[in-house]
């Protein structure tokens, strides 16, 4: 599990995490909600220590994210950016095959090339194997990305905004493959999202901010409510049950309250 105590970052004087403590459960899908600016890739980017902590902890599995080795780290979680830049001329499969480096250093063996073409097809990208990454659309670079950090073989994905650039279909396959990979596979997804509803279709629990802070972390029943989301994001939501599935409405939301801060 991941265990964040009394974590925060600042940038000057605003910090835009604030003192959280929670605890992410091993195994199943954590979704990281919240309004813009509410410090959930931030959050995130401590837990993958892409970002340092101005104070606390967060361990992996007992592991502290701060001390532990390069090497130890990365084979323990996997981390995909909420941007993603590469300069070099890659085909789909050199970019996934950089997923294996913690484990080959740069000679991929027949072990590692099984991770390689089952995250392959697991992101259905076999007929892009052999495509370049600059010929690809915004989508299909971004499954190639998810790609590569399935192949990275974790017991961790860490996972901000991957549907971003994706069409309705395939932001519903990436997360019908996520749930796939959390039942078959036995791994642990921790995913920053803007749609409520996919939050709440998919997720195990999830884990609600606002101004730095936890507002909510829970099953999204509790989440998924007219109250909690006016909480959240100052907007009049109806949610409705669908196929036992709690779905907001608020494309027309008649109500839009004045932002607030919490103290």
């Amino acid at each position: 599990m991941i265990e964040i105590t009394n974590v925060t970052k600042r940038y000057g004087t605003t910090a835009v995490v604030d003192d959280v403590t929670a605890t992410i459960r091993k195994g199943g899908i954590t979704s990281l909600i919240g309004p813009n600016g509410a410090g959930k890739s931030t959050l995130l980017g401590m837990m993958s220590r892409l970002l340092k902590t101005d104070a606390g902890t967060i361990t992996v599995d007992g592991l502290d994210v701060t001390s532990t080795s390069g090497d130890v780290m990365a084979r323990k979680l996997a981390i995909l950016r909420q941007q993603n830049y590469f300069e070099a001329r890659l085909t789909v499969e050199d970019l996934v095959t950089f997923g294996r480096f913690p484990y080959c250093k740069g000679r991929p063996t027949v072990e590692d090339k099984k991770h390689i073409d089952r995250a392959i097809e697991y992101l259905e990208l076999s007929d892009l194997r052999y495509r370049f990454l600059h010929e690809l659309s915004g989508g299909q670079q971004q499954r190639a990305f998810v790609s590569m950090v399935l192949a990275q073989d974790t017991d961790y994905l860490l996972l901000d905004e991957p549907l971003n650039n994706l069409d309705m279909r395939h932001s519903i396959a990436m997360m019908q493959q996520l749930r796939h990979i959390v039942n078959d596979l036995n791994k642990t997804v921790v995913i920053v999202l803007h749609d409520i509803n996919f939050a709440s279709w998919y997720s195990d629990e999830i884990l609600a901010m606002r101004d730095g802070r936890i507002v909510y972390h829970a099953g999204p029943e509790v989440v998924i409510t007219p109250k909690a989301l006016m909480d959240l994001y100052d907007v009049e939501v109806t949610v409705e049950t669908i196929q036992g599935k709690s779905v907001g409405v608020y494309y027309g939301a008649m109500n839009i309250a004045t932002p607030r801060h919490h103290d």
